[in-house]
């Protein structure tokens, strides 16, 4: 017997919500728990560089190679929680995500790292891919909040521990920091994962119908998804807004560095802290709070209007960044607003790409859809080699705040329309 069926519950009687928001919260915590070996990775980096002499273009392709195992596999594990459960994949991926980091913990060599951060990937990959994809299924009523809810948990979860990592990289090393947050994060996710259950058919609400969301009740298999045209506009449009916020997630504290901002002290609401470690801390819960935020937004206007009204603030808050980063509190307060206005891609994707296919194999088109983010990683080392060419980053942030842009247009001129006539021809 599979965590399918779980808790005793017929397979036609309707769970609690209480019971519903639980499964959510346990999603949420293992969300957390993963969320430092992506959000993290930038204040080992100068470290690293330092102690081994490698060029941060080099050193950057361990992170690329880490979400590029993070997404790359979703589909195959999400395909393991549709047909076993969700309790299995999230096991295996807290093991994988502490071995990742202790690999990290004792590399002497580039390959070292990137191998350290394939195996944290793999790892990282399937919890995320099953805390969605079972967030997904549990709340086909709030499918944009709970989307959200879940993927603020891999935002905001290390936005607690941008300090005492810090603090331990000074004080102790990075590769201890490696150790022990690896260690730590990992167990707490074995432990969370024999928490975890899937509904039975029956036991959730039906999926939700109004004029501003557009619902399929026909259940697409992953095969059919691939076919469809529409789904690949998602993809391009993932990645070209993805790729932005991964650069600036991978490039934190080095862009700071580089506009002699990251050891100003900044003061702002009551608080005083660096310029780097403020906008880090900031980013991290401004990242997170957006998922549920305009998630619960796109379960009202709809998830096209609300990507055009993100996408749109996203490309502007990169412009005035790269305008205006160069000051100490411009860069805290324009960096918190670019996370703010990306993060919402994880909860606006995966909801729409659910709404378009239907919730059977939710885990599984949502992990192929979510890909996307590692195709956008790709251009993360492209960014730094960019950097490196020219000495400055204004190509990196021209063309970051161009492709949101674009993304926005898109959204609201060629999505909504189209995505419209493909659920209405999947009721007939």
């Amino acid at each position: 017997m599979t965590d399918l069926a779980h808790a005793g519950a017929p397979a036609s009687a309707r769970v609690s919500d209480a019971y519903r928001w639980t499964q959510l919260a346990v999603g949420v915590l293992a969300m957390v728990m993963i969320a430092n070996y992506q959000y993290g990775w930038t204040f080992f980096v100068p470290d690293i560089a330092k102690t081994f002499g490698w060029d941060r273009a080099s050193i950057q392709w361990a992170f690329t190679l880490f979400v590029l195992f993070e997404t790359w596999l979703v589909p195959v594990e999400g395909w393991f929680v549709d047909k076993y459960g969700p309790r299995i994949v999230v096991l295996v991926g807290g093991v994988l995500c502490a071995i990742g980091w202790m690999i990290n913990a004792y590399a002497t060599s580039l390959n070292g790292y990137y191998l350290g951060m394939i195996i944290a990937g793999i790892g990282a990959g399937g919890v995320y891919g099953t805390c969605v994809g079972n967030a997904l299924k549990w709340f086909p009523d709030k499918r944009g909040l709970a989307a959200g809810i879940t993927a603020a948990g891999f935002g905001a979860g290390s936005a607690l521990t941008v300090a005492p990592i810090q603090a331990m990289i000074r004080d102790s090393g990075f590769q201890t920091t490696f150790l022990y947050f690896g260690l730590g994060q990992g167990i707490i996710i074995v432990i969370l994962a024999f928490f975890l259950f899937a509904p039975k058919e029956g036991q959730v609400p039906a999926v939700t119908q109004n004029a501003n969301l557009v619902q399929s009740r026909r259940n697409y298999n992953p095969t059919e998804v691939l076919r469809q045209p529409i789904f690949w506009l998602m993809y391009f449009m993932f990645v070209i807004v993805g790729a932005g916020g991964l650069m600036v997630t991978a490039n934190l504290k080095p862009i700071a560095g580089d506009w002699k901002v990251d050891n100003v002290p900044v003061t702002l609401i009551g608080m005083t802290m660096t310029a780097v470690t403020f906008a880090a801390t900031i980013d991290r819960v401004l990242n997170g709070l957006t998922r549920p935020f305009f998630g619960w937004i796109s379960d009202n206007i709809g998830r096209e209007n609300t990507m055009f009204i993100a996408f749109g603030m996203e490309g502007i808050g990169i412009w005035a960044l790269y305008m205006l980063g160069h000051d100490p509190v411009w860069f805290v307060i324009l960096s918190g607003f670019v996370f703010f206005a990306w993060g919402e891609i994880y909860s606006l994707f995966p909801s729409t790409c659910t709404d378009t296919f239907g919730t059977k194999f939710a885990t599984t088109n949502a992990g192929l859809l979510y890909t996307a983010k590692g195709t956008a990683a790709l251009l993360v080392p492209i960014a730094n080699y960019m950097q490196q060419s020219s000495g400055n980053w204004d190509r990196v942030f021209i063309i970051a705040a161009g492709a949101n842009i674009l993304a926005s247009i898109l959204s609201i001129a060629v999505l909504k329309p189209w995505r419209k006539v493909v659920v209405e021809k999947s009721m007939l």
